[in-house]
């Protein structure tokens, strides 16, 4: 089908194939450059795109330019917040840590008003072998309701004990330690001659020479992986007294900086990692007559 057209300069009117449409070339009369149109009288060559789809496009840009945006600010504030976040859980993880030794202090000093001495660190049976550790004792003192479960009468690792020494006490479990077994503890003794117990010996205050406020009488530990019923602690010949040695499972804890322990008169202190060794040995003992006030580093919790 033949294309009529006009030519826009000349006005010349001529008639071309179809298959010239879109083309261009000089009119026959005038020689000025002409396009020949489409069948439908529009230059198929020069068909401008509808408007609606270059807003489109632009709205897609412009919405894509600003989610980019939004996700780059957002992993900036995530990054920004998440160092602040933590610090705040930790924070409140160590001062549950304290909260639990408080605790166990205040049933400490309870089992010493009714027995008139601080609990061994563990009991005996009559032939000699470990019934009970400090940790069971307190139980009736700290109003939990394994003390109703547990049988005073016979071992902690015996079948009739066996359910309830499996089970988890939040009190002697800190929450910044980290894998933790569900019977775990994370508070011990410190055992041997001249500390509070040298295992089945028991201590009253009167014997505590070195002062109350100046002797440790539980301690943090992780890593250790002492079920709260076993009559188990930390031994002082085995241990450096460093907090934190990475050598030796000692006085330690999850939380940066230090570790808690609670002292005889039943306050509650954050031993820095900076402590002297030997500082804190001398107020382990409690009647070495050493210079064992508390150090610098020696942080009292409120």
């Amino acid at each position: 089908m033949p294309i009529s057209f006009t030519c826009p300069h000349c006005g010349h009117h001529t008639d071309v194939a179809e298959q010239y449409a879109g083309q261009s070339g000089p009119c026959s009369r005038c020689g000025k450059t002409i396009t020949v149109p489409s069948l439908y009288g529009t230059p198929a060559a020069f068909a401008p795109p509808p408007k609606q789809s270059s807003r489109l496009v632009t709205l897609v840009i412009v919405l894509a330019a600003a989610a980019g945006v939004a996700v780059v600010c957002g992993g900036i504030l995530l990054a920004l917040l998440l160092p602040a976040v933590q610090a705040a859980r930790e924070a409140a993880r160590r001062a549950q840590c304290s909260n639990n030794l408080k605790q166990i202090a205040l049933a400490m000093h309870n089992y010493h008003d009714t027995f008139h001495c601080f609990p061994p660190a563990y009991t005996v049976d009559k032939d000699g072998r470990p019934m009970h550790s400090w940790r069971a004792l307190l139980l009736p003192y700290l109003a939990d309701p394994a003390a109703d479960a547990y049988d005073f009468d016979q071992p902690w690792d015996s079948p009739a004990n066996q359910a309830v020494t499996q089970s988890s006490i939040s009190t002697y479990r800190c929450p910044s330690d980290m894998p933790f077994p569900p019977n775990g503890t994370s508070y011990v003794m410190i055992t041997g001659p001249g500390m509070l117990s040298d295992g089945t010996s028991c201590t009253n205050m009167q014997k505590i020479t070195d002062g109350l406020s100046d002797t440790i009488m539980i301690v943090e530990v992780t890593g250790a992986n002492i079920p709260w019923a076993e009559p188990r602690d930390l031994e002082a010949a085995k241990i450096t007294f460093e907090i934190n040695d990475p050598q030796v499972t000692g006085i330690s804890s999850q939380h940066p900086g230090g570790a808690h322990c609670a002292m005889c008169d039943g306050s509650v202190h954050f031993l820095s990692n900076a402590t002297d060794p030997k500082q804190v040995q001398a107020m382990c003992t409690i009647a070495g007559d050493e210079n064992a006030e508390a150090p610098d580093q020696f942080q009292r919790i409120p």
